[in-house]
């Protein structure tokens, strides 16, 4: 199980997204700021229906804000019925709507008065890892960038749209990865072409690669996924990244 800590209270702000209202869970850090800010990108938990059922996105962001984080985590489905399947969700998924969600919840976190609108990264796991990267390529003034083993890096999500990893010369700030060598999706294949199309582009990057860990290792609602030790170690890890490219 992850580091036990007390719920910590959000509340819930809606914005207007090409006519379509989005739900973006707040998370706030102790102190008067102003914080660095931070997106956290939803995974795609199957079953369930919104942020408020998915443990692993909430208790993600309570950790994020107890380290003094002001976090917002935009409800990217929203496109669709909260009871459409998941599976209907991930297939008719688009990045050319799913950008204009992630420029919605940064201009929501920058206009802030508690958020320092220089410092602000994104983060995200499994589909929310894919979705970092589309925020990073979309977002100049990201300030960082961090994704846990997002996978169809090199598909195109929505006709007309580019492959993620065609992308990567847009991205403007430094990125952290974290990944399993016993996964899938992305295999250790795929993880040495994100790196190698970063350093095409002259990204600063830095990968973590886990032995024994695969898909969703820090899942910890998944017994059989979640890997403990190799989960703490990305959480110093990440941690230790966004205090440099966020608070430093």
């Amino acid at each position: 199980m992850p580091v036990t800590q007390s719920p910590r209270p959000y509340r819930i702000e809606t914005v207007t997204v090409l006519s379509s209202p989005m739900e973006v869970f707040i998370f706030e850090p102790d102190g008067e700021g102003p914080h660095p800010g931070l997106i956290l990108a939803q995974h795609i938990p199957v079953g369930h229906t919104g942020i408020e059922n998915d443990e692993f996105t909430l208790r993600t962001a309570e950790r994020f804000a107890a380290h003094g984080y002001y976090v917002a985590v935009p409800f990217i489905f929203h496109w669709w019925p909260k009871d459409e399947e998941m599976t209907t969700k991930a297939r008719e998924f688009r990045d050319d709507w799913t950008v204009p969600d992630l420029r919605a919840t940064f201009d929501l976190l920058s206009h802030k008065e508690t958020v320092d609108a220089q410092r602000i990264g994104v983060a995200g796991h499994c589909w929310g890892g894919r979705v970092a990267w589309l925020a990073a390529s979309h977002i100049e003034s990201l300030a960082a960038c961090a994704i846990f083993y997002g996978g169809r890096v090199k598909l195109p999500l929505g006709e007309g749209n580019p492959p993620l990893i065609e992308l990567a010369a847009n991205i403007r700030c430094p990125m952290a990865g974290f990944f399993g060598n016993d996964d899938k999706n992305p295999g250790p294949g795929d993880v040495d072409d994100y790196s190698a199309a970063l350093t095409a582009a002259r990204v600063t990057h830095t990968f973590h690669r886990y032995d024994g860990a695969g898909h969703a290792f820090q899942n910890f609602p998944t017994p059989e996924r979640y890997r403990h030790e190799q989960s703490e170690d990305a959480w110093t890890k990440v941690l230790a990244f966004f205090d440099d490219t966020l608070k430093g």
